[in-house]
């Protein structure tokens, strides 16, 4: 038997990872999986592990007030080398390009553990555009021994930086496979959340996250200020704007588009509340990396407030467009979708990150590694 440390923080990490520890999960007898949080997102990521039926075995608690990335980053880097040091480890795995991601690598290096990469290569080539992680999955590559690449793109990335081919595995993006993790009935039960928030879900719905760090200060006032015109002229429409804990954008967000009447400002939401509002979205503009990857599925056009994306199969697939945080940008292009019926600005292309069998050939490649 196997001990695999999944080390997670955030709620993306655990949407993407749940799937593949399920799927372990189904080995008993091969696997002992060890679910390892380092609470970077304390209350997001410990309601989404109870969402998939999951615990943290390890709970770090390595968040504080107002840090700086140096701070965490030594904090999250001491506590995992406690748990290497009193566990025997066989493998870690890791998904995308938090903190925790590559402080999960690191301390696994240092001890000579191997690294599997979910989401490898992921690429916008700019190290401060998405500040910092585009630093830190490229880091991560280095010491991973497995690269489970979502798409063909993904690989060649990562071919171009001399990880050998027979390392890297084309598998899709496990994020698909969350999505079907949702029942139906789940799904539903979301409507009672937003009835008692007094949010109308119909045909004009927009479904709104800013939260990224390169956000922060100007552009996140040009965002709100293109929001607040997106709201005043389609005033029959609703927006909805989960806000990020982030001082930095809850303040701000909160003093300029609290008035609106149209615009609903909620805490951060579950998934399946989360999900639930992408499915009926008649837009999306966000800046997060996960709903890129989550909304084709709904056939919902989504704009990126990002200068910037290592998700490139979504642009030249045409259902995702970059907007920045130019607030002419983001209103021209809201308008071509908002001035359209719903049924008219749906999507007719196939999700282009996956197909939901992305953790049963995780699985069966982790099971080679060792064998």
């Amino acid at each position: 038997m196997k001990n695999i440390i999944f080390i997670l923080g955030t709620r993306p990490e655990i949407i993407k990872l749940a799937p593949v520890i399920l799927e372990l999960k189904k080995y008993p007898n091969d696997y002992n999986v060890i679910v390892c949080n380092t609470e970077q997102q304390k209350e997001l990521s410990n309601q989404t592990l109870k969402y998939f039926g999951l615990t943290a075995d390890i709970n770090l608690d390595c968040m504080r007030e107002n840090q700086s990335l140096s701070s965490v980053q030594a904090r999250i880097l001491t506590s995992l080398d406690r748990i290497f040091n009193d566990n025997k480890i066989d493998a870690t795995v890791v998904q995308g390009d938090t903190m925790t991601v590559l402080c999960g690598a690191l301390t696994s290096f240092y001890h000579k553990i191997p690294v599997f990469h979910v989401e490898a290569g992921l690429r916008s080539y700019d190290i401060y555009e998405p500040f910092p992680e585009e630093v830190m999955r490229q880091m991560t590559s280095r010491v991973a021994q497995l690269h489970f690449a979502p798409t063909d793109v993904n690989k060649k990335a990562l071919l171009k930086e001399n990880i050998l081919e027979d390392k890297i595995f084309v598998t899709g993006n496990t994020v698909i496979d969350a999505l079907f993790c949702l029942s139906g009935e789940v799904i539903e039960n979301t409507k009672t959340f937003y009835s008692k928030k007094g949010v109308s879900i119909d045909e004009k719905l927009i479904l709104v996250t800013a939260h990224r760090r390169e956000n922060h200060g100007e552009r996140l006032d040009r965002i709100i200020k293109a929001l607040s015109y997106l709201a005043k002229k389609y005033n029959d429409h609703t927006f909805v704007i989960p806000v990020h804990p982030n001082p930095n954008v809850r303040i701000k967000i909160h003093e300029k588009l609290e008035n609106f009447e149209n615009i609903h400002l909620l805490e951060p939401l579950d998934y399946p509340n989360l999900v639930y509002l992408m499915k009926q979205a008649k837009l999306i503009l966000t800046d997060s990396g996960g709903i890129q990857e989550e909304a084709p599925t709904f056939a919902c056009p989504t704009l990126v407030m990002r200068y910037e994306t290592e998700r490139t199969e979504g642009i030249e697939a045409g259902v995702s467009k970059l907007v920045g945080a130019d607030y002419d940008k983001i209103i021209t292009e809201s308008e071509k979708i908002l001035s359209l019926p719903k049924d008219k600005s749906r999507l007719s292309v196939q999700n282009p990150y996956g197909d939901g069998t992305a953790s049963a050939k995780i699985e069966s490649i982790i099971r080679k590694f060792f064998n």
